[in-house]
């Protein structure tokens, strides 16, 4: 059975660690370690987990580097063979590794895994983060089974059914150590958001899959790092998403897709001018400006990745449609209404 490294990256959050880590560590299962993974917490966090459980490694980092750094870094403190980058803010199931082990075992063309990830205020809904797992676009807009923009869905059972994926949510991601370590790692100048979005992406090119499992359920709580209607959130969304289209988006597909998206954010752009809403368009405009100035860098990136890439074409889990047209022009505000299975 697999071995699993379970790395929860954490930075002043001992409120969330009191409320979520003892589900963690009541995982039943027999081939698992803890690292927490300390962005220089001052709040006594290292000290409450080494009062309070002994057994579980601390990688101590110097600065706060973040969700990407913080976990790149904690790698090289993981013995096992399956990595899973688990929120501070997320709360397990019991036999949650189970379902997980499974699907790696099943064939070893599957890179990564997504369990089913339920809203922990309210457990009869989908997380945003997650949901049923993620998607995306024609021109790479994200989006998830149960969830797509502000939408969130019952869970009813509609998606208990393990299906590739295009990407799995980085509050509870599972990778292959051997792959990350080759393919990876997250990409530091992406700071926040769409990290995971880039490195599955990256793994679909190689030749490798991502995968949804239904039989392992966590509750993520979300919003930690930064609010839902945050302004740095939004810049950090639009400039992360124009970044991970060129870097990994086919050479047969690269010219409209990117020339479709950014088009379509100047259309959002002027809109949330239109509403009066003057923080949100500095944040995109803002977006923009920093993703040119940082061209020449993303431009090497896509050099590399395409040199090394073993699939010509986008991901087969990458939809034909755009979502943009499909929530907001025609009304389809679930999964199930626009995508068959």
């Amino acid at each position: 059975m697999p071995y699993f490294s379970i790395i929860i990256v954490s930075w002043n959050a001992l409120h969330h660690l009191k409320t979520y880590f003892p589900s963690v560590t009541a995982t039943d299962y027999p081939h698992y370690e803890i690292i927490l993974a300390d962005n220089a917490s001052t709040d006594g966090s290292k000290q409450w987990i080494r009062e309070n459980y002994p057994d579980v490694k601390i990688a101590e980092f110097d600065r706060n580097y973040g969700y990407c750094g913080g976990n790149n870094r904690a790698v090289s403190h993981a013995e096992g063979d399956i990595l899973i980058f688990l929120n501070n803010d997320v709360r397990v199931e019991p036999d949650w590794l189970d379902g997980l082990a499974t699907s790696f075992q099943e064939d070893d063309s599957i890179a990564a895994v997504q369990p089913k990830m339920l809203w922990d205020k309210d457990p009869e809904y989908f997380e945003y983060a997650g949901a049923a797992g993620g998607f995306s676009d024609r021109f790479g807009y994200p989006f998830c089974r149960g969830r797509i923009f502000d939408t969130l869905e019952k869970d009813q059972g509609q998606y208990n059914y393990e299906s590739d994926i295009f990407w799995a949510s980085g509050a509870a991601l599972a990778i292959r150590k051997e792959l990350f370590e080759e393919f990876g790692p997250f990409d530091e100048d992406f700071v926040f958001h769409m990290e995971e979005i880039d490195l599955c992406w990256r793994l679909w090119n190689m030749g490798y899959r991502v995968r949804y499992c239904p039989e392992s359920t966590v509750y993520h709580l979300g919003g930690g790092s930064l609010p839902m209607d945050s302004p740095r959130k939004l810049y950090y969304n639009y400039r992360n998403n124009l970044r991970m289209i060129w870097k990994n988006s086919s050479i047969h597909s690269i010219a409209w897709q990117f020339l479709g998206r950014y088009l379509l954010d100047i259309a959002a752009a002027f809109k949330t001018l239109k509403d009066g809403d003057t923080q949100s368009f500095k944040a995109i405009f803002r977006a923009h400006l920093d993703f040119w100035k940082g061209f020449h860098n993303t431009y090497q990136k896509r050099y590399y990745l395409q040199q090394q890439r073993k699939v010509q074409d986008n991901p087969p889990v990458m939809l034909n449609k755009s979502i943009v047209w499909e929530y907001f022009i025609r009304g389809k505000k679930k999964f199930s209404e626009i995508f068959s299975r």
